[in-house]
């Protein structure tokens, strides 16, 4: 789903990536609440409306083939806002639980080819795969900001992964910030939307020539 400014005269975009049994339209609101005025909005849309079957915590074998279905649904977005001249330091990347884990994934072997975009939020999410198996990303995300934003008392996201999610992410050059909110469920509350404003804030400014701000 392609939404927001047309990408021919947006100054930024965001790629924003529904969760299990969510959809593409209801993520659009992120953005609205976000104050993402100016941007191109592309939503990918699971078949089914989940990208792959099994938890983020299984083995990624499991998950497989369509998990990397999923990552290529991402890498066509950014692909698509590239061939419309806003470059990937100019993406901000927002996904919401399996989203969020999804959006993780990919921006973590982002890293091998030095890949560095405006933003990436995850709410509600951690890196998918068997936690126990160590991961080998290499590479570096050039300092990146990457929000990884959750409560601690989410039933289907286990803080301890999303804080060793947020100690990868240094590893790979991400400037990292952890925002893990008491007593919250699995839900997206009111600190995560400002964490993605404040990203949105920092590329916003920049309008193409003979355009003007739109949603």
């Amino acid at each position: 789903m392609v939404a927001g400014t047309d990408i021919s005269a947006a100054s930024y975009g965001l790629v924003l990536v529904h969760g299990r049994g969510g959809t593409a339209d209801g993520m659009l609101p992120i953005a609205r609440a976000a104050k993402a005025t100016g941007a191109a909005l592309i939503a990918p849309v699971a078949e089914g409306n989940s990208w792959y079957p099994y938890r983020f915590l299984a083995p990624t074998a499991e998950n497989e083939p369509w998990l990397s279905s999923a990552l290529e649904s991402i890498a066509s977005a950014v692909a698509l806002l590239a061939a419309g001249e806003i470059a990937e330091e100019r993406i901000i990347l927002v996904g919401f639980s399996q989203g969020a884990c999804l959006t993780l994934e990919f921006a973590a072997r982002a890293a091998a080819r030095g890949a560095r975009f405006g933003g990436v939020v995850a709410m509600a999410g951690a890196l998918v795969g068997d936690p126990a198996v160590p991961r080998h990303d290499t590479g570096s995300l050039n300092g990146t900001p990457v929000v990884l934003a959750c409560g601690d008392a989410d039933a289907h996201i286990p803080e301890a992964l999303v804080r060793a999610s947020a100690e990868h992410f240094v590893t790979l050059g991400a400037t990292v910030d952890l925002r893990i909110s008491p007593g919250v469920g699995h839900d997206i509350t009111g600190d995560q939307i400002a964490a993605l404003s404040a990203l949105v804030e920092a590329l916003r400014p920049v309008a193409r020539s003979g355009t003007s701000p739109q949603f």
